[in-house]
């Protein structure tokens, strides 16, 4: 399978996945219509399917368009997105398969920032929308801090660490100068940062991170480590010190870093 990455919007991506044996394309998250027709365009691909991560305007901004011009196209979301992701045509459930060519997939149910946020795992390469960030997570706009730790966890934790991760917006910068105020002692943060800020300066992006990457250096993905969970509630000055009650806690205080 080859991957595309697609800057969108302001900071948006967008990914077109090519099976090269078929030559049959699909979108995760079609962000915008013209920079990703622009791709395809130059790659002589055939699309046959959308898989939609979330609902929120951001990512799906360009689907009417691709509709419009691809009448038979599969429309892929979460089951309860029906009615908030126009053109739906399939719906999906955690643990279901998608296909595009001779390309199989699966289905992660993840939700926390929206009730129907879904992941999309093909071989070693996961694409999670607005769920994962590189060394961040998404807003809690529909769902609960245990529903995001719950669903970060289910894939971090289950996935091996060299599994690459597509995320939805290039906020990596960002979220590691929150990482490094919240653990200032990680070198790996520090690095990562120093990283980042290379890459971008070249005109680069961030995306893919790693599984791995991730678990050393996202502090939303940390609580659950005995000695770091102990600093952060006493960094934070909580009482409740469980994983679930610090997560808490570090996003909140995100939401307003």
């Amino acid at each position: 399978m080859k991957i595309e990455i697609i800057p969108c919007h302001f900071d948006n991506f967008s990914y077109l996945l090519t099976c090269e044996e078929s030559g049959k394309a699909a979108i995760v998250d079609p962000a915008e219509y013209y920079p990703i027709s622009q791709v395809m365009s130059q790659m002589g691909v055939e699309l046959v399917a959308i898989y939609c991560t979330h609902h929120h305007a951001d990512h799906i901004g360009g689907l009417a368009d691709f509709c419009e011009e691809y009448p038979n196209l599969e429309v892929a979301g979460f089951k309860g997105d029906t009615g908030r992701i126009p053109g739906l045509t399939h719906t999906l459930e955690d643990g279901d398969v998608v296909q595009f060519g001779k390309v199989t997939g699966s289905v992660k149910h993840t939700p926390g920032h929206t009730s129907g946020g879904i992941c999309f795992l093909f071989g070693d390469h996961l694409f999670t929308g607005d769920t994962l960030f590189g060394a961040g997570c998404g807003r809690l706009f529909e769902g609960s801090p245990e529903q995001m730790y719950n669903s970060l966890h289910s894939l971090t934790d289950e996935l091996d660490e060299g599994v690459k991760v597509y995320f939805g917006h290039e906020y990596t910068v960002s979220n590691l100068k929150f990482a490094e105020f919240i653990e200032p002692d990680n070198q790996v943060v520090a690095d990562r940062l120093s990283d980042a800020n290379a890459v971008l300066e070249r005109g680069g992006s961030t995306t893919p991170s790693t599984i791995g990457l991730e678990r050393q250096t996202n502090p939303f993905l940390r609580s659950n480590i005995d000695a770091v969970r102990d600093r952060l509630a006493e960094k934070l000055l909580i009482q409740e010190t469980d994983p679930v009650s610090v997560f808490t806690a570090v996003r909140m205080l995100k939401d307003s870093y």
